[in-house]
């Protein structure tokens, strides 16, 4: 699991691990790594992973390898947000953007492909979002890799069916992760934070729990059915 420090990442493997499921942690943060490998418990093990670095995320994939033989599924969780208007011209936070949101994504399947076609099973899950289905000003490079991860996990579920292997997007709302603090706009992330401090009866934002359950359906459903694509919104959410 690539993006397992925080948020949805966390909330996700703590949810598997109590299903008796054991995961392979990797994100860049070895200290959030290990104090949620601790909590997990013997079920889990961690391995410190930039997704934008394919040699890291091929370490990750090796390391459930060697412990456990096989792969069952790999979730592509990595992302950032960057936002504002394209006359901004902030071309090194798009670099930033196409590197974890697109290419940190092609290196999880690149990387675990040869492990499930071996295996001839396994689910790819990558989470997308709304924005990936509805594109809105301020966000339109960000919109972009979204739908980029979209067509991959389209693309990889047509060229990969004939292996055993299924893909999944989850695509939530507004999530209360730490996701908001790499907006950047400091008008932006106001209205935002606005949405995330909001409490749950007003159905504005979602919490990472919210998202785990998703990710746990789709992993739970037996090997003939493929969920191709969840999209998660809080009850209010406009777009």
């Amino acid at each position: 699991m690539a993006g397992a420090s925080s948020g949805i990442g966390a909330a996700t493997a703590k949810l598997l691990a109590s299903k008796g499921a054991k995961v392979v942690l990797g994100a860049r943060r070895e200290d959030r790594l290990k104090a949620l490998a601790e909590e997990i418990g013997t079920n889990a093990s961690y391995h410190v992973t930039d997704v934008t670095d394919r040699n890291q995320v091929h370490d990750l994939i090796q390391l459930a390898v060697d412990q456990f033989g096989r792969v069952d599924v790999l979730y592509n969780n990595a992302g950032t947000m960057p936002q504002g208007n394209l006359s901004d011209r902030e071309y090194d936070k798009w670099q930033m953007m196409l590197n974890v949101n697109i290419m940190g994504v092609l290196n999880g399947i690149g990387e675990v492909l040869p492990v499930m076609q071996k295996q001839h099973d396994g689910l790819i899950i990558s989470t997308d979002s709304v924005a990936g289905h509805v594109v809105y000003p301020a966000s339109a490079v960000y919109n972009g890799t979204k739908y980029a991860v979209r067509a991959i996990m389209e693309g990889l579920r047509q060229e990969e069916k004939g292996h055993g292997i299924r893909s999944t997007i989850v695509s939530p709302g507004a999530v209360r992760t730490e996701l908001v603090n790499t907006i950047g706009n400091p008008e932006i992330t106001k209205g935002i934070s606005a949405l995330m401090s909001a409490d749950d009866s007003q159905a504005l934002a979602l919490n990472p729990e919210d998202i785990a359950n998703a990710v746990l359906y789709a992993i739970d459903q037996p090997k003939h059915v493929a969920i191709s694509e969840v999209i998660v919104r809080p009850a209010e959410q406009e777009v």
